[in-house]
């Protein structure tokens, strides 16, 4: 992998002006695309025109996305045909695909004839990659509005000061628990330390209750443990600078995050079988595990709550007397600040020959009544204004702690360019299998470079 290309930001800046600004509203500087009528989740456009209408002539959009499941496959379902009934020359074509492959399937259909016109983009070191290889669409001037409303949430979605995407959702990872499995092993509140968190688990374990649910099987879930690790381990000087350099053995803040995992993994607080335990597919996955009430805690981003409701025996969301949300714990003698946070966001792209409705329709998702529908569903929008609808008090939590935080560092293995992120995320996994070793994640990032 060449390291002389051009490279995407490597962490979510936070600022008073941009994610969920507590100032923002319906009015002034939102994006000016139409909006859905969001008087429930499920309900059509307003009659509004486009920000900016797209050619006449008839256009069929293939979308990919991962979300396989209601509510949220519903959701992009409904603003797809609310577009449409706005604009009847513009149809769409749209292919849910499992999380788990969708990165791969976007990799090889972009190295073909017939790419997606809009597809998932985590953005980072990915969205460089594929912008290096010519096979993004500049969407600078097509969605500026938006992206000056959206503030420095866009920025993960840039390449040299250009926009290649946009994001939908921004929040941080962080432990969703069960309050009552909690208050079974005699836990009165979340753990703020590590010492804490062991502590717990050993209450749950003598309680009779897995403590933490894990999907080893999808490996990026148990790369969260070593991100976060490392966000606590490492000072933001080091963190930023392992991003740009593309190396992580500068700082020996890195072999301790590696140390802090294995430490961990030796404590045996997974679910039985977590090697082999998919993440979000069925009820025997570690979000079913949660949902179904069989572990205590997952580490998990803000997705989590949806994902988990989905997966109840009855679909229904879990309460807030049940379902809860608290930060990863501190790190003694780390040099990372406790309250800097681990985490990134889901957005799209428009392939590079994708038609210029694939730009508008973007800002049409991002448009603050559309942000609120995603939001009514328990999901955390994006687009200044719409964090009205947010009344999860998880999701209200992870607001909380995300705009606290002093720093947000962006999954490494989207940070990092693919091949380096996908190696790490490799490594890793071997260490939580018992075949790897802290050192030996430090020396899989730099050969991957």
């Amino acid at each position: 992998m060449r390291n002389t290309r051009t490279r995407a930001v490597g962490a979510i800046v936070l600022g008073s002006a941009l994610l969920l600004s507590a100032c923002g509203g319906d009015d002034g500087d939102e994006p000016s695309a139409s909006a859905t009528d969001t008087s429930s989740a499920s309900t059509g456009a307003s009659e509004e025109p486009s920000s900016s209408a797209p050619a006449e002539e008839p256009v069929e959009l293939v979308w990919w996305h991962n979300a396989t499941q209601d509510p949220l496959k519903g959701y992009f379902q409904t603003v797809a045909d609310a577009y449409t009934a706005m604009h009847p020359n513009v149809t769409f074509k749209i292919e849910p695909i499992q999380n788990e492959t969708i990165q791969t399937k976007i990799q090889v259909a972009l190295q073909s004839n017939d790419p997606p016109d809009i597809f998932q983009q985590w953005g980072g070191g990915d969205l460089a990659t594929q912008v290096a290889a010519g096979k993004v669409q500049d969407i600078t001037d097509a969605t500026k509005d938006t992206v000056a409303a959206l503030g420095g949430s866009a920025g993960g979605w840039q390449t040299d000061g250009k926009q290649y995407g946009i994001p939908y959702t921004v929040g941080i990872v962080g432990f969703w628990y069960r309050k009552d499995l909690f208050q079974q092993a005699g836990i009165t509140g979340p753990p703020t330390t590590m010492a804490e968190l062991n502590a717990d688990v050993e209450k749950l374990k003598a309680a009779d209750i897995q403590p933490i649910a894990l999907g080893g099987k999808d490996k990026w879930p148990e790369a969260f443990y070593w991100g976060y690790f490392a966000t606590r381990e490492c000072s933001t000087d080091a963190l930023q600078q392992a991003t740009a350099d593309t190396s992580i053995s500068g700082d020996p803040c890195f072999l301790k995050a590696g140390e802090d995992t294995q430490n961990l993994i030796k404590t045996e607080p997974f679910n039985n079988g977590f090697l082999g335990t998919p993440a979000q597919q069925g009820a025997a996955s570690s979000a079913g595990l949660i949902a179904n009430g069989k572990a205590a805690m997952e580490l998990m981003g803000q997705w989590d709550p949806p994902v988990i409701a989905g997966l109840t025996k009855d679909q229904k969301a879990l309460s807030a007397d049940v379902l809860g949300f608290f930060p990863f714990p501190a790190v003694d003698g780390g040099a990372g600040d406790p309250t800097s946070q681990f985490g990134g966001g889901d957005g799209f792209s428009c392939s590079v020959n994708a038609p210029p409705a694939c730009a508008d329709f973007l800002n049409f998702l991002l448009s603050v009544d559309n942000q609120k529908a995603f939001a009514e569903i328990g999901n955390l929008p994006v687009t200044p204004g719409s964090e009205t609808a947010v009344t999860d008090p998880g999701l209200l939590d992870v607001i909380k702690f995300r705009n606290n935080a002093a720093y947000v560092q962006l999954y490494f293995d989207k940070a990092l360019p693919t091949a380096v992120g996908a190696a790490l995320n490799d490594e890793v996994a071997n260490m939580f299998a018992g075949q790897g070793s802290p050192q030996a994640v430090v020396d899989a990032v730099d050969s991957a470079k």
